[in-house]
Parts: structure tokens; sequence; C-alpha cells
């Protein structure tokens, strides 16, 4: 029998190329709203203050999160449980086609000037066949149920970096790509085209390329036949529900934080003081993915000496700083010394992402880490609008509020971790009194 090539067994070129993808369209779509909404406020005998320009681009964003949010519940979840009967490619494949469709429409808009709003359906498109849920779940359960226990942080941190760096040359290209005319001098074009391009190509490696060592039953037949001899003798700390509780909410509270604040973000950054264009845009969305570089090597230093809670702290207390400054920001480079105490803030999320598996028999690792996903999923549609409506009400007075806020909410997730690392310490200190 031929033997594969083992480049067939790397999810990271898919990893690498849907997010130059993503990071193509984030861009793409935050020029064309910028650029609908501040003409759709334009009237003959009103010019849009910037006020209502944000006001309109905040409700817009708000909107297209709820959709893109809340329709994956349902795919997601048969998505994951289908990768753990054995088909890991499926909670992977079928997202690509809602990013595809989803991206293709962005397209359209920009070609037949067709309203912004077409692009509430392609957020309904994209998810219902899973979304980002299901994508990066997939993911993140392929590279766990591929790794040993003792790598599967710096394992899911590699992909991670991965994801960051493909995000930093995208976001310093798109800028550029966004600016080049073609096609009726219609600005984005080439920058879209490429980005479905690349999500064509994601789904065909996907398809007929990528292989995984999960994809024969027989394999899953037999890893369940050992799970069943294994769960009178599983050490307890792997099933412990309250230390899946707290890094639940920990990872909640972080994601609401971080996510919300990014949001607003990108409305911030478009208005005075900073006002900045697609260039500048794409700079601001570099210097945010050169973070995954800075946190790929503080667990890389950083494990050789901390425990995983105290890294998940070291992050959070990281993104804390940064954001809190981000509040008082009025030029450029105040935004990027704000994004430089950042520079460890995604640390957290592998991080609990491996704490989480290994709470798990391997067969339940993709519903657990499935069930994370729709969890941030689930917060969204309560953190979005209110992110959103505190921020357009403090917009006069003190725009920065939210990151204050968030700051706030950083702080607030420290605790279940600390929990987490107290009974953690406590649990293997008794193992030990037991083995002597």
């Amino acid at each position: 029998m031929q033997r594969l090539s083992p480049f067939r067994y790397y999810v990271e070129p898919v990893v690498l190329c849907a997010q130059l993808a993503s990071s193509f369209y984030d861009t793409g779509l935050q020029m064309v709203v910028y650029e609908r909404c501040a003409n759709a406020t334009n009237t003959i005998n009103h010019t849009a203050t910037d006020e209502e320009k944000q006001k309109a681009i905040s409700n817009f964003y708000m909107t297209y999160t709820i959709l893109s949010s809340l329709l994956p519940f349902i795919p997601a979840y048969f998505l994951a449980r289908r990768g753990d009967n054995g088909y890991r490619r499926v909670p992977i494949a079928v997202p690509l086609v809602g990013y595809l469709i989803s991206r293709t429409l962005l397209l359209l808009v920009i070609l037949l000037e067709l309203p912004i709003e077409v692009m509430f359906g392609g957020a309904v498109i994209y998810g219902l066949c899973g979304g980002f849920a299901s994508y990066w779940a997939g993911v993140m359960a392929l590279v766990s149920v591929s790794s040993s226990e003792g790598r599967r942080s710096l394992h899911l941190s590699r992909t991670e970096l991965i994801y960051g760096l493909a995000g930093f040359f995208g976001s310093i290209a798109s800028g550029h790509l966004f600016q080049l005319y073609v096609v009726e001098n219609k600005q984005g074009v080439v920058l879209v085209v490429l980005s479905v391009l690349l999500y064509l190509f994601c789904f065909l490696y996907v398809v007929f390329v990528l292989k995984t060592s999960h994809d024969d039953r027989k394999s899953r037949s037999s890893q369940d036949g050992q799970d069943g001899q294994e769960i009178g003798i599983l050490n307890h700390r792997y099933r412990d529900i309250v230390n899946v509780v707290l890094l639940f909410a920990s990872a909640i509270l972080y994601d609401i934080a971080v996510a919300g604040a990014m949001e607003i973000l990108m409305s911030f950054v478009r208005k005075e003081p900073l006002n900045w264009n697609a260039v500048y845009v794409g700079y601001g969305n570099a210097a945010g993915f050169a973070i995954f570089f800075t946190s790929f090597l503080g667990v890389f230093v950083f494990s050789k000496c901390a425990s995983d809670t105290t890294l998940i702290i070291i992050g959070m207390l990281s993104f804390a700083a940064g954001i809190y400054f981000m509040a008082f920001v009025t030029a450029t480079y105040m935004f990027y010394l704000a994004r430089t105490l950042t520079l460890f803030a995604l640390i957290p999320m592998p991080i609990i992402r491996s704490l989480l598996s290994k709470q798990v028999q391997g067969s339940s690792c993709g519903k657990i880490l499935t069930m994370l996903q729709l969890s941030f999923s689930l917060a969204s549609l309560a953190y979005s609008p209110i992110f959103t409506k505190v921020y357009q009400a403090t917009l006069e007075w003190f725009p920065g509020f939210t990151f204050l806020f968030s700051s706030i909410l950083t702080v607030l997730a420290i605790i279940p971790t600390s929990i987490v690392g107290c009974r953690t310490a406590r649990q293997e200190g008794y193992e030990r009194i037991q083995g002597n």
C-alpha cells in the first residue's frame, strides 16, 4: 500500500488560508459598511454628522453579529456529533461552504451595488452552516485528539499562532488591496475576489486532500471500547464537573470582554480623533493579529515555569491593562501603545480549551469544545447590543467608556480561573500524598 504524505494530515494550511481570506473579508466589509451607512444617512438637505454615521455602523454590526451568533446553535451541535463519530473533517468542511457563499454575497454587493442589508442574508447562510463556532471547534478538536496531553496546550497555541500570523499579513495587505480599482472603478473587488478564492481552496483541501486518523469508524469503535474499559480507572480530576463549570464561566466572561471591546473598536477607529482610512484600518487589524505571535512566545516560555492557570491569569491581566489604556486613546501612536500592553491577551483561550479537553474522554472532545464556542455565540446575543447601546450613549462625553467596562469584566474573569488553580493544586497535592 502506498503511504500517504504526512502533509495530508496537517490542518494548518486550512487555518492559514481561511484566516487570510477572513482578514480580506473583514477589511472589505468594514469599508463597504462605512461607505454605505455614510451615504444612507446623507440626504439632499442634510449632511450626516459623525455621531449619526457611528450609530448606523454600530447598529449594522449589532444585527450582523446577532444573526451570525444565534443561527449556528443547532447545526454546530450536530456537526460536532458527526465529528466525534469519527468524521473530523465534517465540522470543518460544512462551515467553509457558508463562508464561501457569504463572502460571494459581499462581492455581489460591491459589483451590483446591492443594499448592504443583503449581508444579513449572508450571515444567515453562514450561521446555518455552523459558522465559526463549528469551524474553529472542529479545528481545535482535530488538533487536540492528534496530540498528547503534555503538549496539547503548546499545539493549540501553535495553531492559534498560524491563525494570527495569517491575520497579521492579511490585514496589512488588505488595506492596499481594497484600494485597487477594477470593474467600473469599484473599490474592494480584488480584495473580496481573493477572499472567495482562498475559501474555495480551503474547502477543496479539506474534502480532497486532508486526511485524519479518526476518519475510519473502526478506529472510533476501538477507541470507544478502550474508553469503556478505562471509565473505572479514570482519574477524578479529568471528570471534575466543577472545574468544567468554572472554566466555562471564566472563558465566557473573558470572551464577552474581548469580543465586545473589539466590536466597538471597529467603529472607534473610524471616528475623530483617529479617523482612519482603509490602509490604517488594515494596519490596526494587523497590530491585533501580531498579538498571536507574542502570545505564542508567552506560552512557549512561561509554560516551562508556570502552571496552565497561571498562564491564563497572565493573559487576562495583559488584556485588562491594554484595554483600560485604550479608553483614553486620542492619537494613532497611543492606539499602538495600548495594543502593546495586550501582547499576552490571546494566551487564555487555547489554554482553557486544553484544560477542558483534559476533563473529558477523547470521544467527547469535539462536543465540549463546540459547547464552549456556542456559549460564546449565546453570550454575544447579550453583549453585542449592550456594548453597542452603551457606546452610543457615551459617544459624546466619553467614547472609551466601553473599554473601561471591558477591563472590569476581564478582572472578574480571573476569579473562576484562580479557583480552578487552587483546586487543581490541592488535588495534585492530595494525589502525591496518596502515591507516597
